[in-house]
């Protein structure tokens, strides 16, 4: 039986398991939190640091193919096992691109990528003589994730805010549409492309209201995406499951703001309303099996269940009796033991909602479904 390991073990982790009992497929785990969502799911658990070289190249060594759920970890473990004879996926050539978002941006810019126009800065007082090309957006190079490591500065005075270290500043793009396509490449080439996805935001926080599939853009427009997202892919010579995340601006050009080299939270509405998942999809690469049909199977929203604010603590969930009672609603509980505002915990998919639907079933699964911390017994 082939052994696949994972670094990380967060709810990616957890996901990939999930779908792994299709498969004939050993699984390990590394991980630096013993009590993390995907622990108790893999048939082999170890804990340490992904970002550790001695530790990951140790873990990695044992195992016929190694993968993972986070960017963030250590490169050079995975070239020397590269090296020696383990299957990769992805590559750590592209890992090392996708983790800086400097190096991310200037392989958009050699490939002939449409992406945002971009300066590269060192050091937060370089900002000074860039104010002519505010708004824009500050990424920092290494350590983002999840909105962490991103600042808005539209004016002179948000200047201050900016990182003091190796960075992006990002024109802020006039933006129409948030789209994301997942695409999986198999080691001989062949790929096979899900469909896009609308990302509909809050535009008073700010934050992912819900999801949508499929985006509600235009066939030239869905066109164009497919094919950004194939070249891109292409140009980054690697199997495995690529998250490309993209603006629709204004003008109706499509630019990619970033990419993930794994399984993305945009593509969490496929375990129920795509053919295969993006999950199955990379357990498929990982296994060099044929790759699955990516047909949509029903309209979806997928929205994220987040630790509501004012708790933090043992996390408990509300509202799973009302969602039960909706059949086209499909809940994934993370299992994480500890909540605290803002944490991802779960996520609600929901079928057979229409695009003008949307806003209205969205809102009453935040309304019903919460992540509180559970009162402590005295």
């Amino acid at each position: 039986m082939i052994k696949v390991g994972i670094l990380g073990g967060g709810q990616l982790g957890r996901m990939l398991l999930e779908a792994a009992k299709k498969f004939e497929v050993e699984t390990h785990i590394l991980e630096n939190q013993e009590n993390c969502p995907a622990r108790l799911l893999c048939d082999h658990f170890t804990l340490g640091d992904i970002k550790d070289f001695d530790t990951v190249y140790q873990f990695g060594k044992k195992l016929d193919c190694i993968t993972i759920e986070i960017e963030q970890v250590c490169v050079e473990a995975l070239e020397k096992l590269e090296e020696e004879g383990i299957n990769v996926i992805p590559r750590p050539a592209v890992l090392r691109i996708i983790q800086n978002k400097i190096t991310q941006k200037q392989f958009y810019t050699d490939h002939n990528i449409p992406t945002s126009p971009y300066h590269i800065t060192n050091q937060q007082q370089e900002l000074l003589s860039l104010t002519h090309f505010l708004p824009a957006v500050h990424k920092i190079g290494m350590g983002g994730y999840d909105g962490k490591g991103v600042v808005l500065l539209k004016t002179a005075a948000d200047l201050v805010l900016g990182f003091d270290a190796p960075s992006v500043l990002e024109k802020m793009a006039e933006i129409d549409k948030e789209i994301a396509i997942q695409v999986a490449v198999s080691s001989d080439g062949k790929i096979a492309i899900c469909p896009a996805v609308e990302m509909v935001f809050n535009p008073r926080l700010n934050l992912l209201d819900y999801q949508l599939c499929p985006a509600v853009i235009d066939q030239k427009t869905t066109a164009e995406a497919i094919k950004i997202a194939s070249t891109l892919v292409r140009a980054f010579n690697s199997p495995g499951v690529f998250a490309i995340e993209l603006f629709v601006d204004k003008s109706g050009s499509v630019l990619v703001n970033e990419t993930a080299p794994r399984v993305h939270n945009s593509g969490h509405h496929s375990i129920e309303a795509l053919a295969t998942s993006q999950f199955e999809l990379l357990w498929q690469v990982l296994l060099n099996l044929p790759l699955g049909s990516t047909e949509i199977l029903s309209p979806s929203i997928m929205v994220n269940i987040i630790g509501s604010d004012g708790h933090s603590g043992s996390a408990h969930l509300e509202g799973e009796k009302e969602l039960a009672a909706k059949p086209n609603l499909h809940l994934h509980w993370y299992g994480k033991s500890e909540t605290k505002p803002g944490r991802k915990m779960g996520h609600v998919t929901a079928l057979n909602v229409k695009s003008q639907e949307a806003a209205v079933v969205a809102d009453w699964i935040k309304k019903t479904i919460r992540t509180i911390a559970k009162a402590k017994e005295n």
